[in-house]
């Protein structure tokens, strides 16, 4: 390509280093999280543990809709239409805000339900360690959701420096929180619940104060005038309800895999909730890639060059698989220092170690055409065929066969992790013939 056209290397890098350094971040400081409250014991680990995997529904429900207010305001700023970009930002704020909030009140009244209805007869003191630590980070909500809504609106204007510049202070916060309070204070899942709900208020306050700066094309004044524009709050959501549903039906589909893995033990639970953390670790790599093409795909189709976002996607693509092996490597060569200092028990971490070493073979290969695309397809606007194709293999094979796999033929813990390659291939598959087709190239705005 030459020099003419929209991302050079360097300002490739520019763009993706920022945003995989805040992916890897996060989810280092999930597992320093994992690691602290490990040590109060192992009801604690598996209550955090289950709790977490409602909050990851959550979250991507919020990263959904912040993912709409990407697609908008990074094809308005291709088009360079700073004034529609602008006032598409302060609907992703107010959607963000309201639907939070009513999550929240939601959570709040029905929490101790969710519990019983996701996870069933699971040992009292696990229980009351979810119950805790459920209840203060459903205060948390708003936080999360106003700061992927912060997030988004400037890397959609290529400013991903940032976001990762105060998710490292966040995260910073959150450590000392959790070494302060548990350690210190020894407030044990209170403690982590607390520093983990404060990192994450103070994420969106930040972002919130600094998107208010003039010196930023888009940015947003005044929060107390925004009112709903209907018209483009409609465009959010069409582009972030689909994902939504899709991350949802994802985080639905890890619920029911978890309710069959509680089934098999404290033991299990705690080396599955590991492995987890370390497949969350090995994954943001090239996670970032893909966020980062969502900005590159949205700017070069807003700027009307088609070619360009198939070009980018294919780089992408490469450079996904190249950070996947790398971070693949990098987090199997960490496992078993980390799971000594989490003090796990022997059976749990060596069960841990084994499911990790398959999944190193296997997620290399798989991964990047099964995530990477989709996220090119969802900034084109091919939200319905990415949310229905991933809602499809999700249920009809990584659930299904996972579910199979544990209760019926008893592989235990690792049938999850079967399940999931059989998912990632067949996924891989249908969107590489997807994008080969030139289909998910649609008109995101008029």
């Amino acid at each position: 390509m030459n020099e003419n056209h929209m991302f050079s290397n360097r300002k490739l890098f520019l763009l993706l280093i920022p945003i995989i350094a805040e992916q890897f971040l996060n989810s280092l400081m999930g597992m320093a999280d994992s690691m602290m409250v490990s040590n109060v014991g192992a009801a604690a680990l598996s209550g955090v543990s289950l709790v977490d995997s409602i909050n990851n529904l959550v979250v991507q429900a919020f990263n959904a809709m912040a993912t709409g207010g990407v697609i908008i305001c990074s094809t308005y700023f291709g088009q360079k239409d700073i004034k529609r970009a602008n006032e598409s930002a302060r609907q992703v704020i107010l959607v963000s805000a309201f639907i939070s909030f009513l999550l929240m009140f939601l959570c709040l009244i029905f929490r101790q339900s969710l519990l019983r209805v996701i996870f069933g007869s699971i040992d009292a003191d696990v229980m009351e360690a979810a119950g805790i630590y459920f209840f203060l980070t459903i205060l948390s909500y708003p936080g999360i959701s106003l700061a992927a809504a912060g997030s988004a609106i400037f890397r959609a204007q290529s400013n991903t420096k940032l976001p990762m510049n105060v998710a490292i202070v966040s995260n910073i916060l959150n450590v000392v929180g959790n070494a302060v309070l548990i350690w210190g204070f020894g407030l044990g899942v209170y403690g982590a619940a607390i520093a983990t709900m404060a990192s994450r208020i103070f994420s969106a306050i930040v972002l919130l104060a600094l998107l208010r700066k003039d010196k930023y094309q888009i940015s947003i004044r005044e929060y107390h005038k925004i009112r709903p524009d209907f018209d483009k709050i409609k465009r959010v959501l069409a582009m972030g309800i689909p994902n939504g549903i899709e991350n949802s039906m994802f985080q639905f589909g890890k619920l029911a895999i978890q309710s069959s893995v509680s089934l098999l033990g404290t033991a299990a639970i705690a080396a599955q909730s590991m492995t987890n953390i370390f497949e969350n670790v090995n994954g943001v790599a090239g996670i970032g890639v893909g966020i980062g093409l969502m900005t590159i795909v949205g700017q070069c189709l807003g700027a009307g060059r088609k070619d360009e976002a198939v070009y980018y996607t294919k780089k992408m693509l490469i450079w996904g698989y190249i950070a996947i092996l790398t971070s693949c490597l990098f987090t199997y060569a960490i496992a078993r220092p980390v799971t000594a200092l989490a003090g796990m028990e022997k059976e749990s971490a060596s069960l841990c170690i084994f499911m990790l070493g398959w999944i190193t073979i296997f997620k290399p290969l798989l991964w990047s055409p099964s995530f990477v695309i989709p996220y090119a397809l969802r900034a084109a606007g091919d939200v319905k065929f990415s949310m229905i194709i991933a809602t499809l293999t999700m249920w009809l094979c990584r659930v299904t066969l996972a579910t199979f796999l544990i209760r019926v033929a008893g592989m235990g813990a690792m049938g999850v992790w079967i399940g999931m390659f059989a998912d990632w291939a067949i996924r891989g598959v249908i969107f590489t013939f997807r994008f080969r087709s030139g289909k998910w190239i649609h008109k995101v705005i008029d």
